[in-house]
């Protein structure tokens, strides 16, 4: 017997596209699941685009007091895709008020933050999520399944990277509902929770957990426009960050990201050595995974002249997540990822065991965002106080 799921949404922006639409859909191609979204509430600031986006998507109603909201009767879940500045207040109230609880990556400000959230949801028992869409991404999810299959073997070096060019000009300001990403006052930090999350999650997604770093980071344009204010000030996020790392298991990490690479639009990518084999993503490029296979899981070298990297066209239903949609050959994109978290999420409800990553983890990829901002400042490698066993490689 399917089960109507009350929506309110924090937020009308790119990612509240993303949500919308995969709310949707979830239905559609995962029909088997109990609960079906309904959109009743979009809250956000601006009455008149909340207004515009609701009718575009579909919501029933608009409001402007997100206190109002949380508290209602009528509403199952709380969806924050609002800036990073209010995930804080509003999780913490809508796990009082009984809500389930989706966020928004970075989950929080900062670690002291994020503790509360996370000791919030879990004192209220309410099922909760962070949208680290990437780890649904088909050829990500198949990487970690070459891990779980022991293709990779002991781990030695994890690459990551996260590259865009958006904000090199000059004259592109701070703030306002378009470029709050900017404004560290709204955002906490730059590049380094907007983009390295991302790879932080999936790092240790695949590869354990992330123990110390030692960081640097860069601010290239020092002065902007704030859009509010209309006056030029201090720039205070960081436009390029890069870090080691060293993992729990014993590899090493190196991970950089930048908004000043001419040419990269959303260029994640990822490799993994190992002892037995290697694998390598590019998000610009999504439906493939290169696979180096060196050793066969039976123990067997694979013999000399079949050695070399493969390229796995990620379509056919033996795929995660591909037997939800067509016939091989045909690829999906960036927003399929959402719709495969969103069902995952659903799925776990059900079924009593919670999908990842929730706001534990969450709280993981936090710690290490914070302790590569601090190593930045101190010019030292930094702890991150990842706990091994909660921030194990979860599924």
């Amino acid at each position: 017997m399917n089960k109507p799921l009350r929506i309110a949404m924090f937020g009308y922006g790119f990612m509240g596209k993303a949500h919308s639409n995969a709310y949707h859909k979830v239905a559609r191609f995962f029909p088997e699941l109990k609960y079906r979204p309904e959109l009743q509430v979009l809250c956000a600031r601006d009455r008149e685009k909340a207004t515009e986006f609701a009718k575009t998507w579909g919501y029933a109603e608009v409001e402007t007091d997100w206190r109002k909201v949380v508290e209602r009767d009528d509403i199952d879940v709380i969806d924050i895709c609002s800036p990073n500045h209010t995930h804080f207040e509003i999780a913490l109230a809508a796990a009082k008020n009984g809500k389930w609880v989706l966020c928004e990556k970075p989950l929080a400000m900062n670690v002291r933050e994020a503790e509360e959230m996370a000791a919030a949801v879990e004192e209220a028992g309410v099922p909760n999520m962070v949208w680290f869409n990437y780890r649904r991404v088909p050829a990500i999810a198949l990487a970690r399944q070459l891990v779980d299959e022991k293709r990779i073997g002991r781990a030695f070096h994890y690459r990551g990277t996260y590259l865009q060019d958006w904000t090199i000009a000059q004259d592109v300001p701070q703030g306002g509902a378009a470029l709050w990403r900017l404004d560290a006052a709204v955002a906490g930090s730059g590049v380094t929770g907007d983009l390295l999350a991302h790879s932080i999650d999936t790092a240790m997604w695949l590869n354990g957990p992330i123990t110390s770093v030692v960081a640097d980071t860069e601010t290239f344009i020092k002065e902007r426009v704030h859009q509010d204010t209309g006056q030029v000030q201090p720039v205070s996020i960081d436009d390029a960050c890069m870090f080691l790392a060293r993992f729990a298991n014993g590899s090493m990490g190196t991970f950089e990201s930048t908004r000043y690479a001419r040419g990269r639009k959303n260029y994640n990518t990822f490799e993994m050595n190992g002892a037995d084999g290697s694998v390598f993503f590019d998000l610009e490029d999504p439906q493939y995974l290169d696979f180096f296979e060196h050793t066969k899981t039976s123990g067997e070298k694979v013999e000399d002249h079949l050695t070399g990297w493969r390229r796995i066209h990620v379509t056919n239903f033996e795929h995660p997540y591909m037997d939800r949609w067509w016939v091989p050959g045909c690829t999906i994109g960036y927003e399929h990822t959402f719709i495969h978290a969103l069902a995952d999420f659903l799925a776990g409800v059900e079924s009593g065991q919670p999908a990842q990553p929730n706001f534990r983890d969450a709280l993981q990829t936090q710690r290490v965002c914070d302790a590569v901002l601090a190593s930045a400042k101190s010019r030292s490698w930094v702890e991150t106080g990842v706990d091994s066993a909660k921030a194990a490689v979860t599924s």
